[in-house]
């Protein structure tokens, strides 16, 4: 059973992962394995098995496309980039992110919004 800790940190990872991801796509394709690594490494996702399903759900909402690469050793890469409905979607959430995070930050601290 989780924690309370663990299901708040689930609840945050669930606002933001899709958004950090198109972050990562921003300036250059990456592919599948790295891209799982690095959400990772941000304790966005806990492991490559979550990725999939999200890079499923932003391809099919036009938000990502992708490419395969057959390696002359080993499997065939999956590379991910955005597209320009991707970028405008980070775009707006960027937007809006700022003044969000600034207000729960204030909040949170014991300030006023």
């Amino acid at each position: 059973m989780a924690t309370d800790d663990e299901q708040a940190l689930a609840n945050l990872r669930k606002g933001v992962v899709e958004p950090a991801l198109l972050a990562l796509l921003r300036d250059r394709e990456l592919y599948g394995v790295e891209l799982a690594q690095r959400l990772n490494a941000l304790g966005l996702i806990a492991g490559e098995g979550s990725l999939y399903p999200l890079l499923a759900r932003l391809r099919a909402a036009g938000l990502v496309a992708y490419r395969t690469e057959v390696a002359s050793r080993g499997r065939p890469r999956q590379y991910y980039s955005l597209t320009d409905d991707g970028r405008a979607s980070l775009d707006a959430f960027a937007r809006l992110w700022a003044p969000f995070s600034r207000n729960v930050t204030a909040l949170i601290e014991g300030g006023r919004a």
